[in-house]
């Protein structure tokens, strides 16, 4: 049915990435999110800031790749949340965690909440975060 076992506290897969500050651009020409914060560094140091500042919908996406690559091309995402926690930076690596939480078997497959983190080393960056998907048989 998919590429996790689905039980109860199950560990998903880690996803793990380093956002450079190209796919920084490149996110913020796709979603129309210009602000100064993410590329000028004039900008930046008038701001004292160490560095651009990652957008923080793109967590979003990581966890949602995480949820789709741990349970297959038959998962669809009903519901995903997260919180931030604190800044991350262009040339951070960041971990995406995930941690199954509830599992409902429906008629056609299952429903499978997991709870997930996002952590740049020992630092959380987003939490708490939950996404929920049906995996169909």
């Amino acid at each position: 049915m998919s590429e996790v076992v689905v039980v109860k506290g199950t560990q998903l897969p880690l996803l793990e990435r380093t956002i450079e500050l190209p796919d920084m651009i490149a996110y913020a020409g796709a979603t129309w999110d210009w602000h100064r914060l993410h590329y000028d560094p004039h900008y930046l140091a008038e701001k004292q800031i160490q560095a651009p500042v990652v957008d923080g919908q793109v967590f979003g996406a990581y966890l949602a790749e995480q949820l789709l690559g741990a349970f297959g091309p038959r998962a669809t995402i009903r519901k995903l949340s997260f919180r931030f926690r604190s800044m991350v930076f262009a040339g951070e690596s960041i971990t995406c965690h995930g941690n199954v939480a509830a599992v409902e078997a429906t008629r056609g497959g299952v429903i499978v909440g997991v709870d997930q983190r996002i952590l740049v080393g020992d630092r959380v960056a987003v939490a708490p975060a939950f996404g929920e998907v049906l995996v169909v048989e």
